[in-house]
This record gives C-alpha cells, structure tokens and sequence, in this order.
C-alpha cells in the first residue's frame, strides 16, 4: 500500500452504537446506518476525530460475500489532515486481511473525493436520481417487512459517485447465495 502513515492517529475498533452516536452528531448529511460488518475510529491526541462504518454492500447486485461498503465516514470539524484518507485505508486493510476482494463507496456527485483519490480509488458508476416514491423501498405494500415511512436521508435525493478498489488483481472466488465456488 503506498499509502503513509498518518503520524498521531492510531485506529480502535468501534461498536456500531458508537460509530452511529459519532455519525449523528458529526455528519453533514447522512445519518447512522442499520447494520455494519466492522467500524472502525481514528484517535488524535487520545480524542475520537473521526469513523467509519463498514458493512454489505447496500445494492443487492453488489453483494457478492467478498465486497464490502464503506456505509459511512464522518470526521469532526476541523478536519484534521489526512484523516480521511487514514480511515479509508484503515478499512482497507481490515478487509484484505478478511480476505475480501473489493471495496465501494458513495460519494455526492458535488464532493470531489479528495481523500479517495489519495488512496488510489476509482470512480466506477453513479446513480441516478430516485423520485421521494421510489426511495429505497423496494418491497411490496403487502409485505411483512415494507416500512410505509421510512426515514429521509438528506443524500437520497442527490446523484452520487460509487467509487471502487479491487484488492486483489483476479477474482479468486465467487460468493453467490452462500456457496463458495472456486473459479477455473
């Protein structure tokens, strides 16, 4: 990885009730998150700066057991330098070590993705803008599990970036309705 190390940060594992408290008193425009793999913080001076949350990816034809979304970073103002980069890269690694094989993130199509850049990330997609009615409910009224309300984020009704980093150069498996498949 030819990312350097931040000098003065040092990574703790978080819950997800902690990452979320961070997430909803520090984030711009998102709030927390449902669920999540692993979270991780970034310490400075023995202070929490900053988080992430980790997790499947949320578009179901992405969710092939070996890639991982990064759900949600959130770093305090002011910023401190490179912090964001730190996090991505710590997440990074946390999942090749999981022996995953690819990791995305969103971004707002209005964010420039700084920190993403710096860690060697791609844009690989975008989505395309959802009216309130087709929000994330993609099931049936008549299902046990349709919410009739489901909470608004802010960034649901902007366009965003998903940006990619494939971890290894060759797929080594495929994860498809829980079976392990090795590829010829």
């Amino acid at each position: 990885m030819s990312v350097k190390v931040c000098v003065g940060y040092r990574t703790i594992p978080l819950s997800l009730k902690a990452a979320n408290d961070f997430v909803t008193s520090h984030h711009r425009h998102n709030k927390k998150t449902a669920g999540h793999k692993f979270s991780l913080g970034v310490l400075k001076e023995n202070e929490l700066v900053g988080v992430a949350i980790c997790g499947r990816p949320v578009a179901r034809a992405l969710d092939n057991g070996a890639t991982l979304e990064i759900l949600r970073v959130c770093i305090k103002d002011p910023a401190p330098r490179n912090a964001c980069s730190y996090l991505y890269a710590r997440c990074e690694k946390v999942w090749r070590a999981m022996g995953g094989e690819k990791i995305i993130t969103y971004t707002l199509e209005t964010e420039p993705g700084s920190s993403l850049k710096a860690v060697n990330w791609k844009v690989m997609g975008q989505t395309t803008k959802r009216s309130p009615k087709n929000r994330w409910n993609t099931r049936r009224a008549d299902h046990s599990g349709y919410k009739e309300k489901r909470e608004e984020q802010v960034a649901d009704s902007f366009i965003k970036n998903r940006w990619e980093k494939l971890l290894i150069e060759e797929p080594l498996r495929v994860f498809n309705n829980g079976s392990e498949n090795l590829a010829q």
